[in-house]
């Protein structure tokens, strides 16, 4: 957990020194997937966590750079494990954010967005206003010599696509050769782990072979961005020294920036807040 994140720190800290951290703070920043829930299953004492700290009168955020699914999916998730009080505007996730990047920091309005992606960051951006090129469409039997291509594409947004094509990758490849149209990623993630140890290519992934062919970096949108929190000051007045964020353990990172990102201090799991909320409950 983290307050204003420090490249030193990553003090394990319990009982006292927990709530004296939590009753400072008036924002409480959750990542979701292996802190709140694993797959389909709750992390013990998460619900009982969010529903006490709200009670508490914290805000109560949650920011994900799963990319696959829109906010309204993620409330319906949060029902389904037995979170009552979950709002769709408390979830950030990297495909939400990235679509108010678009349309409020790029304010890509008069072009379009060519997509590598799955439904969920197609829906964010129908739901932002943010024109892009439909993702339905029929090449089958075309290669890049002889594909259509769309005229007005301003930006390339990448992120998780376990239907990715040669040809989708490609054409990414020819709208990027101008250097004007943005090059954009919802996360960094290089891979995610599945079902029996296996393990499926991420955002990141994808994003690297796109870098590696065009010779340009992409502006990333999720976490450890910056803009995932900017969205939620922005939306809540959220102030980074009175907050709390679950940060992943960047200490024995030997990448420099990622020191950046090592928290001030950890807890073994959400389920360490829990005592201390029910005793001063």
């Amino acid at each position: 957990m983290a307050g204003a994140v420090s490249s030193r720190g990553c003090q394990k800290i319990r009982g006292s020194q927990i709530r004296d951290l939590i009753d400072s703070k008036h924002s409480v920043l959750f990542d979701c997937d292996g802190v709140i829930w694993n797959g389909e299953k709750v992390v013990a004492g998460a619900t009982e966590v969010v529903s006490l700290l709200k009670r508490r009168g914290k805000n109560v955020f949650f920011v994900t750079n799963n990319c696959t699914r829109p906010r309204e999916k993620y409330v319906q998730k949060f029902s389904r494990l037995g979170f009552a009080d979950v709002a769709q505007e408390e979830i950030f996730s990297s495909a939400y954010c990235s679509a108010l990047y678009l349309r409020d920091v790029a304010k890509v309005q008069e072009g379009k967005v060519f997509v590598i992606g799955g439904d969920g960051v197609y829906e964010e951006l129908r739901d932002a206003g943010v024109p892009f090129v439909e993702g339905d469409v029929d090449d089958s039997g075309m290669t890049i010599v002889d594909c259509p291509l769309e005229a007005d594409v301003k930006a390339v947004l990448v992120g998780y696509d376990d239907k990715l094509s040669f040809l989708k990758l490609a054409k990414a490849c020819c709208y990027l050769q101008n250097g004007e149209c943005l090059f954009l990623a919802t996360d960094p993630d290089p891979w995610h782990l599945l079902r029996e140890g296996r393990v499926t290519p991420g955002s990141g992934s994808l994003t690297a072979a796109l870098e590696t062919a065009t010779g340009r970096k992409a502006t990333v949108i999720g976490k450890p961005s910056r803009f995932m929190f900017e969205c939620i000051a922005s939306q809540f007045g959220v102030d980074p020294a009175q907050s709390l964020m679950e940060a992943q353990g960047y200490k024995d990172s030997d990448a420099p920036d990622k020191k950046d990102y090592v928290p001030d201090y950890v807890v073994d799991s959400i389920a360490d807040f829990l005592p201390l909320l029910e005793d001063d409950d």
